[in-house]
């Protein structure tokens, strides 16, 4: 799952990166309302952290921006304390939920982790098929009730294709939610992760379609 973070304050936006890495997410950074427009017209995130009170272009009219584009990812954003008329704006231009200044990460964490769900249509806050369980929460997944250890990688790809079950997924749409935009993104990779997904959690986890992409169905 690949996320944006907008947050001109750059130790926190170091800070909120470094938290959701640990937590199995690929992370972009913008550090200004301008870059993090563009970056939200132009990549595919599956959920973004949006401070309001960016310079130049404030987040407001970021997500303003977003939403008459026909952006559907969801947005939480930051706001200040006491500022009651920044939530109402932030609600009322698209946003998805908010969050005030200062907040606990694990609070973060765990907005984000409902918007992300509530987006893929899924009401349990672990997801499963058959005998495979996926915690976002804790970055853990199991096999019949045994751990099973997987790269970053690895998880994201599981993430992805769990949070769209019974959704053909491409190889390219794989790619684009699995790397950060920084990263030297190989499309071979992909199928190297699967198949290591596979050996790891049965020949019969993922299911390719041929010349479409890859399938999780929990049947």
């Amino acid at each position: 799952m690949r996320l944006l973070v907008v947050e001109d304050e750059a130790a926190l936006a170091d800070q909120l990166a470094a938290a959701l890495r640990r937590t199995g997410y690929a992370v972009d950074i913008a550090h200004s309302g301008e870059e993090g427009c563009f970056l939200g017209e132009t990549e595919p995130y599956d959920a973004v952290i949006l401070d309001l009170g960016l310079p130049k272009l404030d987040g407001v009219a970021v997500l303003k921006r977003w939403r008459q584009s026909g952006l559907t990812m969801p947005v939480l954003v930051l706001t200040a304390r006491d500022s009651w008329h920044d939530k109402v704006q932030g609600l009322d231009a698209g946003a998805d939920d908010y969050l005030a200044k200062p907040f606990r990460q694990e609070e973060l964490l765990a907005r984000l982790r409902a918007l992300i769900r509530r987006a893929s249509g899924r009401a349990s806050p672990q997801l499963t098929c058959r005998r495979i369980v996926l915690d976002p929460k804790a970055a853990r997944v199991s096999l019949d009730g045994e751990p099973v250890i997987l790269t970053s990688h690895e998880f994201r790809v599981l993430s992805y294709l769990m949070h769209h079950m019974g959704e053909v997924v491409s190889r390219s749409e794989l790619i684009e939610h699995v790397y950060a935009q920084d990263f030297d993104r190989d499309s071979n990779t992909i199928e190297v992760f699967v198949g290591r997904l596979r050996r790891k959690l049965g020949s019969d986890a993922i299911r390719t379609v041929r010349g479409l992409g890859y399938q999780m169905e929990d049947v």
